[in-house]
């Protein structure tokens, strides 16, 4: 039994080890090396992924050939355009692990059938959702309201997990400065 999904799903619905069995079999496991594409920009193919081990970045690249990441998933997270999974439309990211992952991959159709089969799951993903856009909601305020040194302080103070775990030049991308003004405020943080 995938303990790290059973523990995850049990924090917002209950949910009994014999059901949890029949749940996993709408999943599909997969390893990603570090640096490899899971999702590429133009894919009309697309799954949800759930992250037992490692870490996923979401990002695009603009016209200026800027790298920009939009979101992560560490162990436990989630990770997947949802607007093009929901509007069946091909994405407008890349998804590439951060470093040697192990995921659970879900589909669209096997996430209808399991909907289906088990309505408690639409409760679950609905709390996961919501969790994620207040993330979402946190960031952009901390972008809107904060100076580039609050921003980059006051996320290491609320994400010190996230911090530790994802490369310093990645979460400034992240935060929307550069790895260069990160390094100088952790420096200045530490004399």
């Amino acid at each position: 039994m995938n303990t790290i999904l059973f523990r995850h799903i049990n924090q917002f619905v209950s949910m009994g080890a014999k059901e949890f069995e029949e749940i996993i079999l709408y999943f599909t496991p997969e390893k990603a090396a570090k640096k490899a594409l899971l999702m590429h920009i133009g894919d009309t193919v697309l799954h949800d992924y759930f992250v037992l081990s490692g870490c996923l970045q979401m990002y695009f690249i603009d016209h200026e050939g800027m790298e920009h990441t939009v979101q992560f998933a560490l162990k436990g997270w989630w990770l997947a355009d949802y607007l093009a999974l929901q509007k069946k439309k091909p994405t407008e990211f890349y998804i590439q692990a951060v470093e040697n992952s192990v995921l659970l991959k879900l589909s669209p159709a096997k996430r209808d059938q399991l909907l289906c089969a088990y309505p408690k799951m639409e409760s679950y993903f609905r709390a996961v959702y919501q969790i994620a856009y207040g993330t979402y909601q946190t960031r952009m305020k901390y972008i809107l309201s904060y100076s580039k040194e609050e921003i980059y302080f006051k996320f290491r103070e609320s994400f010190p997990e996230f911090v530790n775990s994802v490369p310093q030049y990645l979460i400034a991308n992240y935060l929307g400065l550069s790895a260069e003004y990160v390094s100088k405020l952790r420096r200045k943080r530490i004399s």
